[in-house]
């Protein structure tokens, strides 16, 4: 399958995303004054809420306040691909590992990003199954949503970062069971024939099932909850096997140092414990085990232990092999289905 080139793309997302910075007004942790510093930060969709809380605490911190922020939000893949292309970011959060290493081969962020603690990962979650209130359809797990009539609303994977994550689960939950990997590969057939909507980002995907389209949202565990928090009315389960999504977050070689400030504020307890209030599962332990979270199934036990929790390097042998195996525009194994089902 291959869609407009890469090149066109990068420069018409990179042009739409400097005109959105330009007229973006500052965030709700952008302090006062004229004197502060401006970082701009370049996100994928799902990320801009807990972004902006952590801006928010962060600047009443000394290394925070008066600072300002550009901000955009979109695909994952298209915001990685604007600053490739040469939209302003000092600080970037994706959905992806890669969608960080393609900035890394560009000379844009450095080689050793990932040399923290957490490996460069700034937020977590899994992909779970969201449904309409009191699960009309009696949706318990995978097996069902590829049953009868159901319509499935999940991001597209040529430019979401969060479809990935989905697809990776959807076709892992079958090897997990037991299954083999014709079984998985005839899942994810039936699995895009029963999508009815492929929106181009997660966020877009949100909308799209809360406006009414499909039976089932495949999402991030985050996105169900905040949907909960901001008053829709919507249940999400939990699969007995599901994948481990895991953002990367850094700065750019050339980013104002204030941007480094921020990064090492979002590891914190207190930037976690933002994460964690809006539904993410925290990369480190410190400070968020007594947090309630609102619009979870159970707010003061927020993020139960699946029986199977597969993780990229450990059930898939790490993201340049899933690249290449499931994603590659020519050989991937998704592109294929998608081509072959009429869903590209």
């Amino acid at each position: 399958m291959r869609t407009r080139t890469k090149a066109a793309l990068a420069l018409a997302v990179a042009g739409s995303l400097l005109l959105g910075a330009c007229g973006s007004a500052a965030s709700d942790g952008s302090g006062s004054g004229s004197g502060g510093s401006t970082l701009s930060l370049v996100g994928f969709s799902v990320a801009k809420a807990p972004n902006n809380a952590i801006q928010a605490t962060w600047a009443k911190t000394p290394e925070g306040k008066g600072v300002r922020w550009k901000e955009s939000y979109g695909a994952s893949g298209d915001q990685s691909r604007a600053v490739e292309a040469g939209a302003d970011a000092d600080y970037v959060q994706f959905s992806l590992e890669g969608d960080v290493t393609r900035l890394v081969k560009a000379g844009l962020v450095a080689e050793d990003w990932q040399a923290n603690p957490t490996k460069g990962i700034v937020s977590r979650s899994v992909v779970v199954l969201v449904v309409r209130k009191g699960n009309p359809k009696h949706i318990t797990g995978w097996d069902d949503i590829v049953k009868g009539d159901i319509g499935i609303v999940s991001p597209n994977p040529g430019s979401s970062g969060s479809a990935r994550w989905n697809i990776l689960a959807a076709y892992g939950q079958v090897i997990a069971d037991g299954g083999t990997k014709a079984d998985a590969e005839a899942y994810l057939t039936k699995f895009f024939k029963h999508a009815v909507a492929l929106p181009g980002s997660g966020r877009e995907a949100t909308t799209a099932f809360l406006a009414g389209t499909g039976d089932v949202l495949i999402s991030y565990e985050n996105e169900a909850i905040l949907a909960r928090q901001q008053g829709e009315d919507l249940d999400y389960i939990v699969p007995d096997s599901t994948l481990l999504i895991e953002n990367p977050g850094t700065t750019l070689i050339k980013a104002n140092p204030k941007a480094k400030d921020y990064l090492s504020y979002v590891l914190s307890p207190a930037g976690q414990a933002e994460f964690v209030r809006k539904g993410f599962r925290p990369v480190i332990a410190d400070g968020t085990d007594s947090i309630q979270v609102d619009g979870a199934n159970d707010p003061s036990a927020a993020f139960p232990t699946p029986k199977n929790l597969l993780t990229i390097a450990d059930d898939f042998g790490g993201w340049s092999k899933v690249n290449d195996e499931f994603f590659d525009e020519d050989n991937g194994l998704v592109p294929q289905i998608q081509q072959a089902t009429g869903k590209s």
